[in-house]
């Protein structure tokens, strides 16, 4: 886990070692064990490294081949390298170190581009191979490692983190309104195209692959897809398919030559993962020194204790704790952003920045977490409405009735009126068949989003129907919206706040849920293997009996890391806020009416309707505007 930064010239231009000196430093919280760099020409690579797998120097990088002519910076872990390694020794190949990046840069040796089809990880690397004069590039399946590239006149930039481009200085800093007012105006975060809230700064595609000659030719691909993984063949035994395949996902994230801990909270995710993890540490042939050890957020108006005691009662593990503290939350929200580069969802963010800083003062530098399983193996709570909808759609009335029943009966809902909401959303998802309908929706949502007496016409002249349109039209099933959870969102903003929230302390995280082997078969599975009566993520309970607290596995309700935010914008945070509005830079901001926003926050603190979404978009903008201006680092 470490971070990268690159200067491509074009055209027979030079690079400069001082601008990526400049942009190495902005990333150094990537990586502080060590520091290498490649200037050469027109390539120009900036290295931080995070070490996690061969301590050694051997593990540095930049890393090169042997002869010299491949160059290699890589972000990420590479989680079945010593399967690889093996095959590729079988091959000839021959090594020098015991990591994961060697492996990396033997396997586009042996098979060139197609070398990512064969890696179970999570990355992001650029190798530059001199044979060819060319840049390849390459994201891991998922996003879980990010890559942000801008081009400007024969110069190309290519960086793990936003900042570093910044730093190059031949950014102008200037914002891209198009994304900024989708945010402010319609809460949207999806990286909408590919495109950042900075002006032409773009994130490279999830499971693509790319290549850049020094003439400034470029080529990119989709390496991998759901829709290409998913099997048709018919699994007669899922829930025993499923647990052999995450038993191996967990086993794999354990590989690591510094200690490995887990975030836990109450739920079915991440109590799945550190009581497979205890397992394998029970199992062990050479138990680790360190012990197993759970890190966890508590919150008295959000209780898991209870599920929490009943999972370390079964594991063993040492459980460490962060209690929420308001004005340190608020105090982090500058230093968290500065990480993001971006605008996050909500305070949860926050929350999760803590830990990970607990982490890594406990001394541990991998965490293991469920991020991806809500996504994957329909977690939230719409999953049902898209999984009835699709039974009312093909004509399985009676199954959608005793569906819907079922799930009544335990979440306490009425019956008819679900059955009637469900309804009215497969008419509406069919109305969407028609493009005049979509047209006259987008109109619609662009209006409403004018009317929002927060801000001014400066701002929403930035939107247009466009922007306010849906994508077109989607089958109202189980499946494509577990697809565009997955794809579009919220999964890839969520992939961003983990790798920035960890890396911010030095941190790596893995997810063990976003094991590509683990998605696709789980894509594959009938949706009553995914939703069933009341359950959701019904495979994965159906894995664990036996194997987690019975207390865990049959929850009913969801909460994660929740926040009572409603309450602290009422209570602590509501002077901060006032403080925020009286700001000289937000009134020059020329986008916000203040005495309207300053109205409802009023009301918001007098009980009468709930804004605090809304209250942090704002208040987050005005940090993130600071730093763009006034850059001060963290």
């Amino acid at each position: 886990m470490c971070g990268f930064v690159a200067m491509v010239a074009l055209n027979g231009a030079k690079t400069d070692g001082s601008i990526v000196q400049r942009m190495s430093n902005a990333i150094r919280h990537r990586g502080p064990d060590h520091e290498g760099s490649y200037v050469s020409g027109p390539v120009a690579f900036g290295f931080r490294r995070l070490a996690i797998l061969d301590l050694t120097p051997a593990g540095h990088q930049p890393m090169f081949s042997p002869d010299g002519r491949i160059v290699l910076v890589f972000n990420g872990e590479i989680y079945n390298y010593v399967e690889l390694k093996r095959e590729l020794e079988a091959r000839g190949r021959e090594f020098s170190s015991s990591g994961d990046s060697e492996v990396l840069l033997q396997a586009y040796l042996e098979w060139g581009p197609a070398c990512v089809q064969r890696f179970n990880g999570m990355w992001a690397f650029l190798i530059y191979d001199m044979r060819q004069d060319t840049i390849f590039g390459s994201r891991d399946r998922f996003g879980k490692k990010p890559l942000y590239r801008y081009r400007q006149g024969d110069y190309v930039f290519f960086a793990s983190e936003i900042k570093a481009i910044l730093e190059s200085g031949l950014h102008p800093r200037t914002v891209n309104w198009k994304v900024a007012s989708r945010f402010l105006l319609l809460a949207k975060l999806d990286g909408f195209n590919h495109q950042t809230f900075y002006s032409d700064i773009q994130e490279a595609p999830a499971g693509s692959a790319f290549t850049l000659d020094l003439k400034g030719a470029a080529a990119e691909w989709r390496y991998w897809s759901i829709d290409s993984s998913i099997s048709e063949n018919i699994d007669n035994n899922p829930a025993s398919s499923f647990y052999e395949i995450f038993h191996d996902a967990v086993r794999l994230r354990m590989r690591s030559d510094v200690p490995v801990g887990v975030f836990l909270s109450g739920g079915l995710d991440s109590t799945s993962i550190i009581c497979e993890m205890s397992r394998l540490w029970n199992g062990a042939s050479e138990r680790p020194v360190h012990p197993l050890k759970a890190f966890t957020y508590h919150s008295p108006e959000f209780d898991e204790s209870a599920y929490i005691r009943d999972t370390i009662r079964q594991t063993g593990a040492e459980l460490v704790r962060f209690e929420p503290d308001t004005s340190l939350l608020w105090d982090n929200l500058r230093r968290m952003l500065w990480h993001q580069d971006e605008p996050v969802h909500s305070v949860v963010p926050l929350i999760t920045f803590e830990l990970f800083r607990m982490a890594a003062r406990g001394g541990y530098k991998v965490i293991l977490n469920g991020q991806g399983a809500d996504e994957v193996l329909a977690g939230y709570w719409s999953f049902f409405k898209n999984y009835w909808c699709l039974l009312l759609k093909d004509f399985h009335f009676v199954e959608a009735w005793r569906e819907i029943g079922a799930f009544s009966l335990l979440h306490q809902g009425a019956h008819v009126s679900i059955l009637k909401k469900t309804t009215r959303h497969l008419i509406g998802s069919q109305l969407c068949r028609f493009p005049l309908y979509r047209k006259l929706a987008g109109r619609k949502r662009l209006e409403a989003a004018r009317r929002n007496s927060w801000f001014t016409s400066e701002l929403w002249r930035c939107l247009d129907a466009e922007d306010a349109d849906d994508d077109g039209y989607a089958e109202p099933s189980l499946t494509v919206a577990l697809k565009q959870a997955v794809e579009q969102e919220p999964l890839p903003l969520y992939l961003r706040i983990e790798d920035r929230n960890s890396m911010a302390h030095s941190v790596e995280a893995r997810l063990p849920f976003l094991d590509y082997r683990l998605v696709s078969f789980a894509f594959s599975l009938p949706d009553n293997w995914r939703v069933r009566g009341p359950w959701n993520k019904y495979v994965l309970r159906q894995a664990m009996a036996g194997r987690i607290p019975s207390s865990v596995r049959n929850r009913v309700d969801k909460m994660g890391f929740p926040a009572p935010w409603r309450d602290w914008f009422a209570e602590s945070l509501y002077t901060p806020l006032q403080d925020t509005l009286n700001s000289r830079s937000m009134r020059e901001r020329g986008i916000y009416n203040i005495s309207a926003i300053r109205r409802d926050l009023d009301l918001h603190r007098k009980g009468k309707h709930d804004v605090s979404g809304r209250l942090f978009d704002i208040a987050q903008f005005e940090v993130w505007s600071d730093l763009l201006e006034n850059p001060t680092g963290a």
